[in-house]
């Protein structure tokens, strides 16, 4: 598993897997300043399975969450995403597959400053249509301990329960998948410790599927497996990861990446962020 991957891949993807890629490419710019940000990546992530997915700046590793959660199309391959194929999907069916059965939590929280914690985690519902159920809110703003907190806004929130609101609004609608971008990263070490644990018992106790891009070794180890990706493909994998094997297998990809962006231009470590 941790040697030089087949060319389909770490895993042969399969039906049974929630998130599915299938020799995905993505390509940006034309002939003369062509990128290749995604370079055939196969993949299967599992259902009930934590995901977290590293590389050096530039690997590929914001386009690999972009194009498996539906946010940006791939430009040759398919994605699969909770057994529905992506690619005849128009952006109307698009928003509203995202909108059932994927949650997001990101790096910047993306609260609205007006709403109350009760009203932000219920948006994606209301959105939806479909009216909140008092039992089910009041269950998942338990789980992420703001109960007490129901009626505030999230300017009278510290960084790490304005966090934890975006946990409850991703977990809402109960998705196929959860997708974090940096979800720890502007969290002091202790608070970060505090959401990756909720993440793991979401998971654990919840069977959700989380899949979640860091540069964190330590986040990284919460995970059930992290997949490392440089120059746009999968080059390793690590199931069962500690943090000190995550950083010793970031520090070899680092040189890679570093030897590999003395050879190519900066746009084209730029475009794969």
């Amino acid at each position: 598993m941790n040697g030089t991957p087949s060319p389909q891949g770490y895993d042969a993807p399969d039906r049974h897997a929630v998130v599915r890629l299938d020799d995905v490419h993505k390509v940006y710019g034309g002939s003369k300043n062509r990128v290749a940000a995604l370079d055939g990546v196969s993949i299967g992530l599992p259902r009930g399975s934590f995901t977290a997915v590293m590389g050096p700046s530039g690997s590929g590793k914001s386009t690999f969450l972009h194009c498996a959660a539906g946010l940006d199309r791939p430009s040759s391959g398919s994605v699969h995403l909770d057994g529905v194929d992506l690619a005849p999907l128009n952006e109307k069916e698009l928003t509203k597959l995202r909108r059932e059965r994927i949650g997001f939590i990101f790096q910047a929280f993306n609260l609205l400053p007006a709403l109350t914690v009760v009203d932000n985690v219920t948006l994606p519902l209301r959105l939806a249509g479909r009216r909140p159920r008092k039992a089910e809110v009041d269950e998942v703003i338990e789980r992420v301990g703001l109960a007490s907190r129901r009626g505030n806004r999230p300017g009278e929130l510290s960084g790490g329960q304005q966090q934890r609101v975006a946990i409850a609004r991703a977990l809402i609608t109960k998705p196929a998948v959860v997708f974090g971008d940096e979800p720890t990263g502007a969290l002091d070490t202790y608070t970060a410790r505090e959401v990756l644990t909720l993440l793991r018992e979401a998971v654990q106790w919840g069977g959700q599927t989380i899949v979640m891009v860091t540069h964190d070794p330590v986040a990284a180890s919460h995970a059930d497996r992290v997949l490392f990706l440089a120059d746009g493909k999968i080059v390793s994998a690590l199931a069962a990861p500690t943090a000190d094997q995550v950083a010793e297998r970031m520090t070899h990809l680092g040189a890679w990446g570093d030897t590999s962006a003395a050879e190519t231009p900066t746009h084209r470590r730029e475009a794969r962020r």
